[in-house]
């Protein structure tokens, strides 16, 4: 039997931290909210570019994930109903801990910044079809990593959902 991953439908920007931040609206008119700190890596070029991602369904099986060892990645919702945000911790070795593996359901107002060096699946759009605002820097040897996921891993929603 493969791992399951239950998916949380809170979105609590401290049960996100160990892996980025949300990128959310501010809470009053006139107010902003800023990501700066997130935002470069010496050396590297940005990169920026919009995506169109085809609809999946629940459950999921999760075959590998992915990381990018020198920069963040934001990803910054356009025309998305609701998606899937699956991230896992890294053992001492530097290999992602399944055992770790969180997945947050997140509506389209709200956008995602991976930190530097997590692992995360790729983004996973419900419902309908979708468009991400992706930025990310790139330059570096190695600038994606890849890795399978054996066994697999099932995403589901839990009883709640």
């Amino acid at each position: 039997m493969n791992p399951c991953a239950v998916i949380s439908e809170s979105y609590a920007a401290e049960d996100f931290a160990p892996f980025g931040t949300f990128i959310d609206r501010p809470s009053q008119v006139g107010e902003r909210q800023f990501y700066s700190e997130w935002l470069g890596a010496d050396g590297l070029a940005p990169v920026f570019h919009v995506n169109r991602v085809l609809p999946a369904t629940l459950p999921l099986t999760l075959r590998s994930l992915e990381r990018h060892p020198h920069a963040a990645q934001l990803f910054v919702p356009l025309d998305v109903s609701r998606y899937l945000v699956s991230v896992a911790p890294s053992l001492p070795d530097g290999s992602a801990d399944l055992s770790g593996l969180r997945s947050f359901l997140l509506p389209g107002t709200v956008g995602v910044i991976y930190a530097r060096g997590v692992w995360h699946a790729g983004v996973t759009v419900l419902d309908r079809a979708g468009a991400f605002a992706v930025l990310m820097w790139r330059g570096a040897s190695e600038d994606d990593v890849f890795a399978d996921i054996a066994p697999t891993v099932l995403i589901s929603q839990g009883p709640s959902a």
